[in-house]
């Protein structure tokens, strides 16, 4: 049995909360506003615990980088009342102290369209810093060092620097800083810290390193960007930035390599994560360590968490549903709760701790899911989107044809239309602490997996969370559906918890499954033979459970997963796996394959986009009197292409895509008339009958093996509730 946690947002309005604001935080103190140590905390919508011992200097930073393409797509930021106003004077009004911008170099086609994601050259970086200073606010100026997107799957070089030497990429990176850097200082730009390469494990600027260890070109590379930033701005921070904290080991190794080639720094900058990048325990030790090992200031660049699991703008979200972990509840308070966790990790290292930066609280929709055509014109003409058409011969291997809208929308720290969420003042709450009404965060959801023919056993109890941080366990009673239950299928078993929460229970019925350790929860691989990359991972990439198998190398490579199954009675089977993976081009080769005495039969394995899942089916494989089948995931891939492989099925043919052929027809007619029942008109004591009776029916019409007596007694029992619902009319 398998339970995970599903997330109800807790109920806060920004704008219902506007007049009780007004009294809890002065409006228009910004960045200057703290409390006393001695202060209570404040009354507001959401619970944020105090970080006692917060720095004053501690930096509240916000990564804005697209906000001139949002503006100039129709997007209207707004104050806590609903009032249009700028951007960054809302987020000094909410405690933000510094703004971080990227920079790219040139993010334009060669017929100037720009590539998207905010088209950030540095003429417009200087415009968001001129705004940012205005408003009071310091800006970090982060160098991508590429014309669009770097990070630790894609490092690619500039346009401008194609071809150049290893000596004269380095002179490039130096003179494109200092110029750059003049322009901000030019228009008085109160730059504190220059960033020197974003999320750069794997190389920088075009190059890419071997493997984990520090090379003398990227240490070089680095040490040009720093020394541009000390003859323009000597009084300004530079800042590396890498990320996989998680990973034991690496950040010592980086930092141990760049001591070693001498490179010129003061803060090692980490993105965090939780849903990546594990526990707020490791990052505060392993910044602790760099700190105290190397003398270096430390600070988590970029990190976020999302208010609700809903896509805003019809492009699909980095995280959904599938994608999200249980450390918090999507929701406002969620926010809150994460981005005080970061905050309190990056102080515990102490005076050595610096601050944290949300990476784009305010990349918000430009228009609503249902108007998805329109806003792919809006993406298009103003790069408001992650990436548009222009950017596919740049980066054909990691936008292609994915090109589209914000991903991140449901991650921001603003309500879709311009409003700023209250997770927005939690870099003010945390120096003062505060409290909010008592109400659910979240309902454990049960999620069970069952061999057919075993017994289906829900929980009497399940865990609910509430906004102060505690957790009750009620019990519930379950519908007598789970009783109606037949074969292998997907079914909701309706429930309401004694304190009166309504509850389902997800029940997949499966066939029996001869593959072992199928889903790699198990951390005994022996039945498993990895080749390549391929590790098990603890991860929210995972298709189900909390693990999967995972697969990287930047240079081209071959990984497989396979297992030799012993003792499967004769007869057919169907194989399947299941997969996501990203920068795998066409040519690339995928399969899922079995091996019987009979004969090999094979499917291929599909990767399109991060987050997008893929079941392969194998059918019509035959087994033979020696009950051997040898099974394989196999990949030969390209650099820079990553993979998941989850859930892998041996199954009896018959259990797929079998069941019976009972006619359902009067089952589903009388469902639709109890569908149809206005249910305004009935207490829920009457509707609760009718329910289910529902609840009953909607099982047995997904049962694979229903009998013609299951159909005959659920339509029976759903056409009396509603017969007998009208009769109380």
């Amino acid at each position: 049995m398998r339970i995970r946690n599903t997330r109800i947002s807790a109920r806060t309005g920004a704008v219902a909360l506007a007049a009780a604001l007004a009294v809890a935080v002065p409006a228009g103190t910004g960045a200057a506003w703290a409390a006393d140590a001695g202060d209570a905390p404040v009354d507001a919508g959401i619970f944020v615990d105090r970080v006692d011992g917060l720095s004053p200097d501690f930096v509240n930073g916000v990564d804005v980088s697209t906000v001139l393409s949002l503006e100039a797509s129709g997007v209207v930021f707004r104050d806590d009342q609903g009032r249009p106003a700028d951007l960054f004077d809302v987020l000094a009004d909410h405690g933000v102290t510094s703004v971080r911008v990227r920079v790219w170099n040139d993010p334009y086609d060669a017929a100037g369209d720009g590539y998207g994601g905010g088209t950030v050259d540095v003429d417009r970086a200087v415009e968001i810093g001129e705004r940012a200073t205005a408003a009071g606010l310091d800006v970090l100026v982060d160098f991508h060092y590429s014309d669009f997107w770097a990070d630790p799957a894609r490092q690619l070089a500039p346009k401008a620097w194609a071809g150049l030497s290893d000596a004269d990429t380095a002179t490039a990176l130096h003179d494109f800083t200092v110029d750059a850097l003049q322009r901000f200082e030019d228009a008085g730009v109160d730059v504190a810290m220059v960033q020197v390469g974003n999320e750069t494990n794997n190389g920088i600027a075009g190059h890419t390193r071997p493997g984990r260890e520090i090379d003398a070109q990227f240490a070089a590379l680095v040490q040009a960007g720093s020394s541009a930033v000390r003859e323009v701005l000597p009084d300004a921070l530079v800042a590396v930035h890498f990320t996989n904290p998680e990973t034991a080991g690496r950040y010592a190794t980086y930092a141990a390599g760049l001591a070693q080639f001498g490179v010129d720094y003061d803060v090692f900058a980490s993105s965090y994560y939780p849903y990546w990048h594990g526990t707020t325990q490791n990052l505060t030790a392993v910044l602790t360590d760099i700190a105290t090992t190397y003398g270096k200031q430390v600070m988590v660049a970029e990190t976020a968490w999302a208010s609700t699991l809903e896509d805003g703008d019809g492009y699909p979200n980095v995280i959904g549903a599938s994608g999200i972990t249980s450390q918090y509840p999507a929701s406002v308070q969620g926010q809150a709760w994460e981005l005080r966790d970061v905050i309190a990790a990056v102080a515990a290292v102490g005076d050595a701790g610096i601050g944290v930066y949300y990476w784009e609280p305010a990349w918000l929709p430009v228009g609503p899911a249902a108007d998805v055509e329109a806003n792919r014109l809006l993406w298009e003409a103003y790069g408001s989107g992650w990436a548009s058409s222009a950017a596919s011969d740049y980066d054909p291997v990691h936008v292609g044809a994915y090109y589209g809208g914000s991903a991140w929308d449901n991650q921001a720290l603003f309500a879709w239309d311009g409003t700023p969420l209250e997770s927005l003042r939690t870099f003010q709450y945390v120096r003062t602490g505060a409290v909010a009404p008592r109400e659910v965060t979240s309902v454990e959801q049960v999620d069970l997996e069952v061999t057919d023919g075993s017994p289906v056993a829900l929980p009497a109890t399940i865990a609910v969370s509430f906004n102060d941080g505690t957790t009750e366990h009620p019990a519930v009673r379950w519908s007598s559906a789970v009783d109606w239950i037949r074969g292998p299928g997907s079914y909701e078993i309706p429930g309401e918890t004694t304190t009166g929460l309504e509850v389902t229970a997800h029940v997949d019925v499966v066939a029996p499954n001869r593959v072992v350790n199928p889903g790699f929860e198990s951390a005994d691989l022996s039945a498993w033979t990895l080749t390549g990359p391929a590790a098990r991972q603890e991860s929210a990439d995972a298709f189900a459970g909390d693990s999967a198998v995972t697969f990287w190398e930047g240079t081209p490579y071959t990984a497989s997963a396979s297992q030799r199954i012993t003792g499967v009675p004769a007869g057919t089977y169907v194989l399947q796996a299941t997969t996501q993976g990203t920068n795998s081009p066409a040519t690339d080769t995928r399969t899922l394959s079995a091996t019987t005495s009979a004969g090999t039969w094979s499917a291929p394995l599909t990767f399109t986009a991060w987050n997008e899942f893929h079941t392969a089916t194998v059918p019509g494989i035959v087994v033979g009197a020696d009950g051997v089948v040898d099974l394989r995931a196999a990949f030969a891939l390209s650099g820079g292409a990553w993979g998941v492989l989850d859930e892998v099925r041996l199954v009896d043919a018959a259990a797929v895509g079998g069941g019976t052929t009972v006619d359902k027809s009067a089952l589903a007619a009388a469902l639709a008339e109890a569908s149809a029942v206005d249910r305004a008109k009935w207490s829920d004591a009457s509707l609760a009958q009718l329910d289910d009776a529902v609840a009953v029916g909607e099982v047995v019409v997904a049962g694979s093996r229903a009998t013609a007596a299951d159909v005959k007694s659920a339509t029976k029992l759903v056409t009396k509730a509603v017969k007998q619902l009208k009769k109380r009319k």
